[in-house]
């Protein structure tokens, strides 16, 4: 196994593991709140939180790279989020799981851009679709498994936190013993990140609607199905469901992405998602029609996502991808703020307020995807910063 290989893998592996706690934490602390009787906006409110990290953090991605590189950058943010998970149980009073939330949200997108820049720095033209898919089915896979756990052995608040605490630490473990290759920096200056907005507008708005459905699902979607009628677990393992799909549809999109044009690609995920999203509540009233579709439409959408990565990678490279992430992390963070705020609010409106911000916002991506595609890289010595 050659260093590149090796390398890939250990990113690979420790987003897998990180992303499980993130699957495991999003739907707890919302079904604690729920528990203890606060509305679906203030649980909206909560899940926005960890937006408000990612906001917090993201300006200053490029310079922290710069400065500590890709591997201690990572291990620090693992470490950060396994003692932030351990303070929730610790916390007296429940409004301290605000900061809680927007700390923890700083350190998962920390590591989230350094995994994925790591990853496409590494990977050649030839391999790059092929490591993205299988990156993001990891992912996938990894934040999958959070729900699962949480079935498994319920919602004791303290075991549970600390089960997510453990899986970040052994995160961290993975990323030391694997020794992975670090690349060489290239000390470029990076310029201001907004500079890309008017050549990916389309890779911005799919960071933002990832993130936005992203945030509300994994806190809203198993309360949805709790209010629909359906137990408690069974809505959890919904979610499981729909996150299942998400890891097993990414290399069929991937495959897709390689014999036809990417951008086509994008538009027509887009329309799929969307019409899914408005079957939503026809198909909650039966289990039979709800887990294949939820199953479907958790792989078409993160296909989207996984589809502008790949373009990504096609168009830029080195410190202007660095810049591009730093400019798509504001975009995330954006987009997970509003997300679980706005749903909340469309929930306590009326009972499909969840889907019907899902097909709105997919709706919207098809419009701008396809009228606004993304342009090649920056000529050198660009004036625009």
């Amino acid at each position: 196994m050659n260093q590149v290989t090796r390398t890939s893998l250990v990113i690979t592996a420790t987003a897998t593991i990180f992303g499980l706690t993130y699957g495991l934490s999003a739907p707890l602390i919302a079904l604690e709140l729920s528990e203890a009787g606060y509305s679906e906006s203030f649980i909206g409110a909560n899940g926005a939180m960890y937006a408000v990290g990612v906001l917090l953090a993201a300006p200053f991605l490029p310079r922290l790279f710069d400065r500590f590189g890709f591997e201690r950058l990572a291990k620090s943010a693992l470490l950060g989020a396994g003692g932030i998970l351990l303070l929730f149980p610790a916390a007296p009073f429940l409004w301290i799981w605000f900061p809680l939330r927007a700390a923890l949200g700083a350190m998962s997108e920390t590591l989230f851009v350094v995994s994925e820049a790591w990853l496409n720095h590494l990977a050649s033209e030839a391999s790059r679709g092929r490591l993205i898919a299988i990156y993001m089915t990891a992912l996938s896979c990894g934040t999958a498994l959070g729900p699962a756990i949480l079935a498994l052995v319920g919602r004791h608040e303290l075991w549970a936190f600390v089960i997510g605490a453990a899986v970040t630490f052994a995160a961290c473990v993975v990323l030391a013993v694997g020794k992975p290759k670090e690349p060489k920096s290239e000390h470029e200056e990076i310029g201001n990140p907004f500079r890309f907005l008017k050549l990916v507008p389309a890779a911005v708005a799919s960071a933002a609607l990832n993130a936005a459905l992203e945030a509300a699902g994994l806190s809203l979607l198993p309360i949805y199905a709790v209010n629909l009628g359906w137990p408690e677990q069974s809505a959890t393992i919904l979610l499981t469901v729909l996150l299942i799909g998400s890891i097993t549809l990414q290399l069929p999109i991937g495959w897709l992405g390689d014999r036809m044009p990417r951008p086509r690609l994008l538009v027509l995920l887009a329309i799929l998602a969307t019409v899914g999203a408005a079957f939503w509540p026809a198909a909650l009233a039966h289990a039979w029609l709800a887990y294949p579709l939820l199953f479907v439409w958790g792989g078409v959408f993160v296909g989207i996502y996984t589809t502008t990565v790949a373009m990504l990678g096609d168009l830029y490279e080195g410190s202007e991808l660095i810049g591009i992430y730093a400019l798509l992390s504001v975009a995330w963070g954006i987009g997970a703020f509003a997300g679980p705020f706005l749903c909340g609010i469309a929930m306590e409106a009326t009972l499909h307020g969840l889907p019907l911000f899902a097909a709105l916002a997919c709706g919207a991506f098809v419009l701008l995807s396809a009228f606004l595609p993304m342009k090649g890289r920056v000529p050198s010595g660009d004036p625009v910063r």
